[in-house]
């Protein structure tokens, strides 16, 4: 069985490659499609996941037959910084294992700062690693009624900060974009702390309807006049782009495979 596979449809613009070493999270997160994804409901995905088994057996097997030279995200099911049943003992050994295959590494989680106990293994990556965090709302309190069980976004912001003071290139993922007031303010909050290296950005996508009363191209206007003048990297997802279609855009924000992590 391989566990590190090609993303399809919307999940391929974030990565080439993927490992979900968990399938299940304790974020809680309203808007979060894992549960519909794997058939499960609510009760019985939002639980400290157990690893997938032997995944790290599988982990190596893959890595010692296949050369994979463009990033592996962590991950798409289930966050590998959530509260899991082996305390992110999984996780720790999967990314050794990456770093010893000279794979290339992208992190993306909600997790805060439960990430800095991998912080000396980011750091032996080198430049083959990115890691980031999913923002969504600066409001707390918005933030624990729609993410319970995961990282505030102080704690997100302040690890971002972290990481990117130590050398280890950061990102973010604006989305879903739920009120775009929030991530608006969370841009310039890590423009401020000059925290983040690329950024990606979305929209809420089919979500009760919530997403039909957004002024999309307003929202993107705004984004990018925060952005641009930053010199930062910015990839724009493609949902956003069909929502927002009279925004001009240069090439460098429409291209998913520029700013990936390499081998």
């Amino acid at each position: 069985m391989s566990v590190i596979y090609e993303p399809r449809g919307r999940a391929k613009e974030y990565s080439p490659y993927a490992l979900n070493l968990y399938l299940g999270c304790t974020h809680g997160c309203k808007y979060c499609y894992a549960p519909h994804a794997l058939q499960r409901t609510a009760d019985n995905y939002f639980v400290k996941p157990a690893p997938r088994k032997d995944v790290l057996k599988y982990l190596e097997k893959d890595l010692s037959q296949n050369q994979y030279d463009k990033q592996i995200l962590l991950s798409f099911i289930g966050d590998v910084y959530c509260e899991t049943a082996d305390d992110g003992r999984t996780t720790s050994e999967a990314l050794r294992l990456l770093n010893a295959f000279h794979a290339s590494v992208a992190v993306l989680s909600k997790g805060g700062s439960r990430m800095l106990r991998d912080m000396d293994v980011f750091r032996t990556f080198g430049d083959r690693i990115a890691v980031g965090a999913t923002l969504t709302f600066y409001d707390e309190c918005k933030s624990r009624e729609w993410e319970p069980g995961a990282a505030l976004p102080t704690d997100r912001l302040e690890i971002l900060k972290i990481l990117h003071d130590s050398g280890i290139k950061t990102f973010v993922s604006l989305e879903p974009v739920v009120e775009p007031e929030e991530s608006l303010k969370l841009i310039e909050q890590t423009l401020l702390d000059n925290s983040v290296d690329h950024y990606k950005i979305g929209k809420l996508n089919n979500y009760r309807g919530l997403d039909k009363g957004v002024d999309w191209q307003e929202f993107l206007i705004q984004a990018l006049k925060l952005l641009l003048p930053s010199k930062k990297q910015v990839y724009i997802k493609e949902s956003l782009r069909a929502a927002a279609s009279d925004v001009p855009l240069y090439e460098n924000e429409t291209d998913p495979q520029r700013y990936i992590v390499r081998a």
